[in-house]
C-alpha cells in the first residue's frame, strides 16, 4: 500500500483509478488523448517491471522521430496503488516516444517499438 500523504497523486487518486480501469494492452495508459502540446499528460504504467516489483522506474523518452529521439531523458516515476505514474507538459514537437526501465536496467520496450503518440497542436 502506498502512503498517499507523500504521493502527488493523492488527489488525483480517482483519475489513476480510471486509468488502471481501462486495462490496456501493455500496461500504459495516457491521459488526455489526444497528446497536445502544452498540456500536461498523466502516464500511468503497470506493465512487466510493474509485476516484476520493481523498486523503481524511470520513463525513457524523448521526441521526434521514432528511430532518432531527441532530448532525450530518464524520468523517475511514483509509485502508487495503481502503477507508476508520471505527469508532465508535452513540449511542442511532432511525436513523443517512451519505454521504461527500472533500477536494475530491466527494460520494458514493448517487444521493441517503444510507445510513440503524435503530438496535436489543440
Amino acid at each position: 500500500m502506498v502512503d498517499h500523504r507523500k504521493s502527488r497523486f493523492a488527489q488525483t487518486d480517482e483519475r489513476l483509478k480510471h486509468m488502471r480501469d481501462a486495462d490496456y494492452y501493455g500496461g500504459v495508459v495516457v491521459d488526455p488523448m489526444p497528446v497536445t502540446s502544452g498540456e500536461e499528460v498523466t502516464f500511468l504504467y503497470y506493465g512487466l517491471l510493474a509485476n516484476d516489483g520493481a523498486k523503481q522506474v524511470y520513463m525513457h523518452c524523448g521526441y521526434g522521430n521514432p528511430r532518432s529521439w531527441e532530448e532525450v531523458q530518464n524520468i523517475r516515476m511514483e509509485k502508487t496503488d495503481r502503477g507508476w505514474a508520471k505527469t508532465m507538459p508535452i513540449e511542442d514537437m511532432e511525436r513523443f516516444n517512451f519505454c521504461f526501465k527500472d533500477c536494475a536496467d530491466n527494460w520494458d520496450n514493448n517487444s521493441g517499438i517503444n510507445w510513440t503518440f503524435e503530438i496535436h497542436n489543440g
